[in-house]
């Protein structure tokens, strides 16, 4: 199971909130990344949480200055809405990208995007909110702003089929609170998804570790890191006691 840093950016800086609300700044994001990548991590998801909101240019400078220190995956989103937006991250040192509202507005840039790129390299993000009433997920864009009357379950399947490689998971009710997975959205999802699926929202404690099921590629973490509450080692360990093979 990989471990994976995720990095919430805004105007190259690291920030974090609860529920994607109330974002604190914490620093500079290239300082992080570098911090994470010598601690053992397998990746770094950078997400520019403004990019869609905003219609700005990507975080291009940043990623260009990680690179050069960071020698893991990264993977970028944000404020992608053609297969040029998406190329010009990748000219600048991208690995992989991924893809939340435009794919909503316009699903069918999931096809373009993976014709152009392949799946391998093309993930979708959700960010799922849970409907009480109805006990399902909506799929909500723009940093957890608006919700698009998407069911998540059904989002999933028509991404998948459309060649997306890869699902960026985040329960917008259980980010940044570091009190456990939404593991009943985790279930849904991984009961039938046919490719790599990385979970995030929740974690704090390797005992969150506990629940998972080998239908988990990953887990994203941001808070539980960004405060030191935990460590990149002290995750993989337990994940090995657990069963689980980790990258080293």
């Amino acid at each position: 199971m990989r471990v994976i840093s995720r990095l919430d950016i805004k105007n190259n800086y690291l920030i974090k909130g609860l529920a994607l609300e109330g974002l604190r700044q914490l620093g500079p994001a290239a300082d992080f990344s570098k911090k994470y990548y010598e601690d053992g991590a397998d990746e770094i998801i950078y997400i520019d949480t403004v990019a869609s909101l905003y219609s700005r240019d990507g975080i291009f400078d940043l990623l260009k200055d990680t690179v050069k220190e960071v020698f893991i995956p990264i993977s970028v989103g944000g404020g992608i809405r053609t297969v040029e937006d998406a190329y010009n991250y990748f000219l600048n040192g991208a690995d992989k990208i991924f893809i939340n509202t435009a794919a909503v507005i316009n699903p069918g840039l999931i096809n373009k995007l993976v014709t152009d790129f392949g799946s391998a390299n093309v993930s979708l993000s959700i960010e799922a909110k849970k409907n009480h009433n109805k006990q399902d997920w909506s799929v909500y864009t723009s940093s957890g702003r608006d919700d698009s009357k998407k069911n998540v379950v059904e989002w999933v399947k028509e991404a998948v089929d459309r060649g997306i490689g890869e699902v960026l998971l985040t329960s917008i009710d259980n980010d940044g609170f570091q009190k456990g997975f939404d593991l009943d959205l985790i279930t849904k999802i991984s009961e039938d998804i046919e490719v790599p699926l990385v979970i995030s929202g929740g974690f704090g404690e390797v005992t969150h570790l506990a629940p998972l099921t080998n239908n988990i590629s990953g887990i994203a973490i941001g808070s539980a890191l960004h405060y030191e509450k935990i460590t990149v080692n002290q995750i993989k360990t337990q994940l090995e006691k657990l069963g689980y093979e980790t990258r080293k």
